[in-house]
């Protein structure tokens, strides 16, 4: 499963028999070790990474075996099977109104 908040992607993985849960994607050039998830006490594995706008494939890796997250955007066949797809929604533009100031003029 995948949230988004701001340009900030929390990845969370249910395995609570694995050992160690890495993810991997191309937003890190497919590296299985680089970004470690944590194990939370409810058998959820989490990570966080700030990743700009765009599209995004990724899975995880838990003690060696590769898993598809099928909660996530959509999947997409990969070169070793299906990768999971998070996109990540450009930051909106705030357009805030200017600022209004009264001047009084003395006659």
């Amino acid at each position: 499963m995948v949230t988004i908040q701001d340009s900030c992607v929390e990845f969370n993985f249910y395995r609570p028999e694995a050992k160690e849960v890495f993810l991997a994607g191309d937003f890190n050039d497919w590296q299985g070790g680089d970004v470690s998830m944590s194990r939370g006490k409810d058998g959820y594995w989490k990570a966080s990474l700030p990743l700009p706008a765009g599209e995004f494939k990724f899975r995880y890796c838990a003690d060696g075996a590769w898993y598809t997250d099928f909660a996530a955007f959509g999947v997409e066949p990969g070169q070793f099977g299906l990768d999971s797809i998070v996109r990540v929604p450009a930051p909106a533009l705030k357009i805030s109104k200017p600022a209004t100031t009264e001047v009084k003029i003395a006659a």
